[in-house]
């Protein structure tokens, strides 16, 4: 650990830390996702062949066979899907990354139309029929999957109206998607001078949500004290934000709108665009409302969905409270939107990657040896790509791929004690997803609900430690503030995203194609209603919402985000409650996937999703962090 204006510009772990991604295509390259997809395509249509049209002649034994070889075919389909995605990640200018990436998809969607005959007849069957064959242990490693295909029984076509929809969302919707993820990886800023030791605070504290726009890069600023003008990624100026100095942070945010205006016009046709084909979808599939088919995939009831995004707008005046704290520290009368970020003190730390690593793996280790050692596969196999390059995805994420191969996690670091946070962050996924592979294909992953508790969980136990190490009050200071922000950015602010997503869903659908200008209004109301009178919002943070990826690639997805931040607090509070008794239950959630409901696997650590209290329990576990932290600032 060093402080700021000691941190050092290389850190060669750090740059050694890449993936390989040979295992995934048995070290053939994107010859090996080909096969795979050749493969896979072979057997699915004997699958076919085989089945089509007499789903309903088979028992039990017969039905686990077929579901045993669809289980191949999806391990065959995602293992190539996720050797190029992730190619694609590390360089999205990289034109043969491009065009793999897209064949992968346009021959996935070809497999893909190929089965889609087995979920309409299996949705199709009598209810009585459907559940005597799945009684039992030999369908145990797909029940649940089966069941929840039953469930969207009213929303589904006819199979030659679902191979349309197929076929056109790789031209439709994906393309689109990527389009947005080349536009916003390209975009880069110029940045005002900035003197050296002053632009060392670099990390994703800037981003505007978890994981989306979470990125930085190591400094790249003049030497000899001279303030030398750059151009950096779009993540690397967004992390200045953190910066001391307001003036550094209002020269940023005024060069971060700058560089969003050129494409922001073809990000907005983008973005309308795919509203207007989500629309489309909804009203041909009978979903009621925008978010309705996020919910189902999520087993979450749209009444739930709604409890829980109308609790915390109940409950905005904590960010606000927070921001009026803010404001005092900083020593300003009010914040700007560009202050958001700022570091309440001066003395921030950094660490070396090594240090990171090494930290983190002894937190998830005392916690269980048995989930340290599951960390310690993704530094040991080459399973982490962190540092920052020209053209790399954004931010953070942990890839599961399939439960034959192991899990990747992709970081942007850049030295800063939020990115060991990050690591601990994406480490909870990549644990998670290592523990559910015993589940199989059917059910590795969990709905989005579930998706956070480990990775907020494992989040938490390192800021613990970094809490308890930290012996400078002004460095607990900011450690606690960096706490609160993410709890508020966690939980509010995706609350607040998710009501700026109710917006524009709604307008397009009902006036038509939105305006820039528009986009804009709509940003600044659902950012407004949270900041109150908290937080002044400048004209050109009316841009912003234009490179969040979320919206455009995952709609509906924000609010899951509190969900699992506010599920994993009460997880933890228990931890604190229970200590060591409740380590092996934790595992076996873990462990679990999504072989069950959410509000089963819930109760495996003693947490009633159903309890209409749950999400006020957890927002006071949030204002017990916001009041730790106005403690630690001192009366006015």
């Amino acid at each position: 650990m060093s402080t700021l204006a000691a941190s050092e510009h290389n850190d060669p772990e750090l740059e050694q830390t890449a993936w390989d991604l040979d295992p995934l295509v048995d070290g053939q390259g994107a010859d090996g996702a080909r096969a795979q997809l050749t493969q896979a395509l072979e057997r699915a249509r004997g699958f076919a062949g085989h089945h089509a049209g007499k789903l309903g002649e088979l028992d039990g034994a017969a039905l686990e066979e077929a579901m045993r070889e669809l289980a191949t075919i999806q391990e065959l389909v995602g293992r190539a899907g996720t050797y190029a995605g992730l190619r694609f990640s590390l360089d999205t200018a990289d034109p043969v990354a491009g065009a793999l990436l897209q064949e992968v998809q346009e021959r996935g969607c070809e497999i893909e139309t190929t089965l889609l005959f087995f979920e309409l007849e299996w949705a199709a069957l009598p209810d009585e029929h459907a559940e005597r064959l799945l009684v039992g242990e030999r369908l145990e490693f797909c029940a649940h999957y089966m069941r929840n295909v039953r469930r969207y029984r009213e929303h589904l076509l006819s199979e030659p109206e679902e191979k349309i929809l197929a076929e056109k969302s790789v031209t439709g919707a994906s393309a689109w998607s990527r389009l947005f993820d080349e536009l916003t990886s390209a975009i880069e800023v110029r940045l005002p001078g900035v003197p050296d030791g002053a632009d060392q605070a670099e990390g994703n504290g800037g981003g505007e949500a978890p994981e989306t726009a979470a990125g930085g890069s190591r400094p790249a600023g003049g030497g000899n004290g001279a303030a030398t003008p750059e151009t950096v990624a779009l993540d690397v100026a967004l992390s200045r934000l953190v910066l001391p100095d307001r003036e550094l942070r209002r020269a940023t945010a005024e060069a971060v709108t700058e560089a969003l205006a050129p494409g922001l016009r073809t990000r907005a046709f983008a973005f309308n665009t795919l509203l207007a084909d989500k629309a489309t979808d909804d009203r041909l599939r009978r979903y009621p409302n925008w978010l309705a088919a996020r919910n189902l995939s999520n087993e979450a009831s749209d009444e739930s969905v709604a409890a829980l995004i109308e609790a915390v707008r109940a409950r905005y005046e904590l960010p606000r409270r927070w921001y009026r704290l803010k404001a005092r520290l900083l020593g300003v009368e009010r914040l700007a939107d560009y202050d958001r970020m700022a570091a309440v003190t001066e003395d921030e730390v950094t660490y070396s990657f090594a240090q990171a690593r090494e930290i983190v793996l002894d937190c998830y280790s005392s916690f269980s040896p048995k989930l340290g050692a599951v960390a310690k596969r993704f530094f040991d196999g080459r399973y982490i790509d962190a540092p920052v390059r020209p053209a790399k995805r954004g931010g953070a994420f942990c890839a599961s791929a399939v439960p034959s191969a192991h899990p990747y996690v992709m970081l942007n670091y850049t030295s800063r004690r939020r990115d060991v946070l990050t690591l601990a962050h994406e480490l909870g996924h990549g644990v998670h997803f290592a523990l559910a592979a015993d589940q199989g294909v059917f059910h590795q992953g969990t709905p989005l609900t579930l998706a956070e508790t480990a990775s907020v969980f494992g989040e938490t136990i390192v800021f613990g430690r970094l809490l308890e190490e930290d012996s400078s009050p002004s460095s607990r200071l900011a450690l606690l503030a960096e706490n609160i922000e993410g709890a508020l950015a966690t939980v509010f602010r995706q609350v607040a995203m998710n009501r700026f997503e109710d917006l524009v869903h709604t307008a397009r659908r009902e006036q038509g194609e939105l305006s820039v200008d528009r986009f804009g209004e709509l940003w600044v109301q659902s950012q407004e209603e949270m900041f109150g009178d908290s937080v002044e919002i400048t004209d050109g943070y009316r841009s912003w919402w234009s490179y969040i990826p979320h919206f455009i690639g995952s709609p509906g997805y924000v609010y899951a985000y509190a969900y699992g931040q506010l599920l994993a607090l009460s997880v933890y509070q228990r931890y604190e409650q229970r200590g060591e008794e409740l380590v092996p239950r934790y595992l076996e959630l873990l462990a679990a996937g999504g072989s069950r409901s959410p509000r089963e696997l819930g109760q495996i650590v003693g947490v009633d999703l159903a309890d209409p209290g749950f999400w006020d329990a957890g927002l006071d576990l949030v204002e017990r962090q916001l009041q730790a932290a106005e403690e630690a600032a001192g009366p006015p």
